[in-house]
This record gives structure tokens, sequence and C-alpha cells, in this order.
């Protein structure tokens, strides 16, 4: 503006001398040459302030893009757990007795394919100790349960892999969100490598042991653990970038209250890996009752193997137990979360967010008292297990929600 300004004094007064050279024969071409300057660049100028500035990435819109596919992403974790989950209710895991990262994506088609399929499965202690009796149809049900499975691991990796190319040679990624992208598709393969390394331990031979074949219950959490760490880091990225900061002031009892959700968060997190454990060891089969186990408070068995912390992991019964204690103590901080939330001035969204996470752990526990005396149905196990992701779900989002101000 100021040397457009300039440039029009001069023009002004060019203009001005040119009219003192009236009586001058060359003032006319003088003055004309002098008016055709001045508009010429007026023109430019015109033309250079018009032409609109273009949008630099990553921005607010390419922010919303992205956030909006780590949400999707985060959305097939879930439906990869229920589907894990509902796989191992239905003890399909092990119908697959190997692993290829492309043949296996086409399933046998002919009857020969379907009964060389189901000779592998007969080599292995799952059909020789439980299913023996087990017909071409049945082994086709429990097989396809695994595949299907895997087929949706795989869509997972898809999912991650392939916005991450197109997003990265567009440009949406700040330097610190490559990092994080990168960590998210490593840890998709990871996740992979991790579920064949656990079914291969359900297809060892035992001779030693006399139980049923099962996975390792270590290798089964590990399993589970990470798919949640997956979908914690993709819902959390996602829901930064989407929902704007809130400008809490930062007192002492906003301090006090954040504090107290990531406390109550990582509780619900341990509370659903040893959820895994209670699934690896069928340990919602022993002590069908509620609150007491059998006729006790503490059964008589809870220290049976030695050493005592083996108990913690290989006895069915300190499972149970420790599932249980875990439930209820996550159930008793959400609820001080939402009492302690209610004597504060929260936004609109924060104190929503803290209401449906107090909700979902009643429904949570009713869910998971029902399963237990009812002696663990198929339906109701898997909706319990759903159940935890939603309130692992509804803690991140209070979170979010309570994060502080960037700097």
């Amino acid at each position: 503006m100021l040397l457009s300004s300039v440039r029009t004094t001069i023009f002004c007064g060019c203009r001005n001398a040119g009219k003192g050279f009236q009586h001058s024969s060359r003032s006319p071409q003088l003055r004309q040459w002098l008016v055709k300057r001045g508009q010429s660049t007026i023109t430019a100028e015109a033309g250079a302030t018009s032409t609109p500035v273009a949008a630099t990435v990553p921005n607010a819109a390419t922010n919303r893009i992205v956030g909006r596919w780590l949400l999707g992403c985060s959305g097939l974790v879930v439906g990869a757990v229920v589907l894990g989950g509902v796989t191992r209710l239905t003890e399909s895991g092990l119908s697959m007795v190997d692993w290829h990262l492309v043949r296996e994506m086409k399933p046998p088609q002919s009857q020969a394919e379907w009964e060389a399929e189901f000779s592998k499965y007969q080599q292995f202690p799952e059909f020789k100790i439980m299913n023996h009796d087990m017909t071409l149809p049945e082994f086709k049900f429990i097989f396809y349960m695994e595949w299907g499975h895997r087929m949706w691991g795989r869509l997972v990796g898809l999912a991650y892999i392939l916005p991450t190319v197109y997003f990265w040679r567009k440009g949406y990624f700040t330097r610190s969100m490559k990092g994080k992208v990168l960590g998210l598709c490593g840890f998709v393969f990871f996740q992979g490598l991790l579920g064949w390394y656990m079914v291969k331990s359900g297809l060892e031979e035992k001779p030693e042991s006399h139980d049923i074949p099962r996975v390792s219950q270590y290798r089964l959490s590990a399993h589970l653990g990470s798919a949640l760490l997956l979908y914690c880091a993709s819902l959390w990225t996602g829901l930064t970038l989407l929902l704007p900061t809130h400008k809490l002031a930062e007192t002492k009892r906003v301090l006090q209250l954040r504090r107290f959700a990531k406390g109550t968060g990582g509780l619900v997190f341990l509370t659903a890996l040893s959820g895994a454990f209670v699934a690896g060891l069928d340990a919602g089969l022993v002590y069908n009752s509620f609150p007491k186990m059998g006729e006790r408070w503490i059964p008589d068995d809870l220290l049976a193997f030695s050493p005592a912390l083996k108990n913690f992991f290989e006895n069915p019964t300190t499972v149970q137990f420790d599932h249980r204690i875990l439930a209820i103590s996550s159930l008793t901080a959400i609820t001080g979360l939402y009492l302690f939330s209610r004597r504060m001035v929260l936004p609109r969204r924060a104190k929503i967010a803290i209401s449906l996470l107090a909700a979902m752990a009643y429904t949570q526990v009713a869910l998971g008292i029902s399963t237990l005396l009812l002696y663990v149905p198929t339906p109701l196990a898997a909706t319990h297990q759903s159940g935890s992701v939603a309130l692992l779900s509804l803690a991140i989002w209070v979170l979010a929600e309570l994060r502080k101000m960037p700097k």
C-alpha cells in the first residue's frame, strides 16, 4: 500500500508537471506517455492484490481429513477386536494351521481343497483331543470364523498404509504427525505377527499336559493389549485433530480432575487387559456366582500354585478374582470422577463425556455379572467384551476434552 501511494503521488505530480508544458510542442506527447504509464502501473498493482494466495498444507481442513481417517481406522480396529473375541468364544482360532500373507486370502473352493484343509487340521492337538468327531461342515464354520478375522486384519492394514502414502505425498502431515502415523503403521504390522505367534502356541504338542489345547494366555493378552494400544493411539490422535481444545483455567481443581481422569483411564485399560487372561484360561467358567465366589468372599484356592506370583497369571480362580477387583475399582473411580466433576464448571462437551462414561461403567458391570451368572453365553460374552472397548473409548474422549491448550 505504501508503494502504491508513492507511485500515485509521483504520477499526479508528473501530470501537474505536464500541464506546465502545454505551450511546448512536445507537451501533448509527454502528457500522453505519462497517463499511459500511470494507468498500466495501477492496473498491474490491482491485479497483484486480487490474486488469491495459495493455501498452505497442512492446515485446518487437512487436519480434519486426517482426523476423520484416524477415527475410521480406530473403528476398524474395534471390529477386529470384537471379531477376535467371537473367534475365541467359538473356539475357532486354531482352525487355520498355517499363515500366508497373500495365499490364504482365497479360502478353499472345491471339495478336494476343503478335505485337504481339514486333513491338515486333523494333525494338531485341538482335533485329536477336543474335536475328534468333528464333521467337515462343522470345520467349515470355525475355518470361516478365523479366516474372516484374518481378512479383517488385512483390511485394517490397508486402511492405515494406503492413506498414509497418499497423505504423505500430498503434504498433509506435520513433522510430528509423520512420526505418529509411521508408528501406527508399524504397530499394525507388529500386531499381525503377534497374532500368528499367539496361534502357534495353541498348535504345539504338549505331551506333559492333559489340559485342552488353547493359546497361551500371555500371548493372547499381548495380542489384545497391542490392539487396544493401537486403538487408543488412533482414537486419541483423531480426536485431538477434530475437537478444539477448551480454554480451561489451570486451577488446582482442574489439574486434580485431569490427573484423576488419567488414572481412571489407566485403570479401565488394565481391567480390559485382565479380561484377556480370563478368556485365555476360561476363568469365567469357575465360581459362577456373585458377589461371593462360591460360599466365600475369598476362595480357598486363591493361592494354590507355587510360587505365589504364578497364581496371578495361571490360576483361573485368581485371574477371575483379580478381574472382579479391577472392575469394581474402575466403577468406583469412574463414579468418583463423575461426582468430582459435578462440583466444577466445565464445558458442555466435557460434562457429556463424563456422564456417558459413568453410564457405560454401570452397564459394563451389569453385563459382566450377567455373563458370569449365565455361564458365559457367546452373545452376552461378546457384548461384554465390546462394552470394554466402548468404556475405554469414552475414557479417551474425556481425556481429550480435558487436555491442556497447546503452547
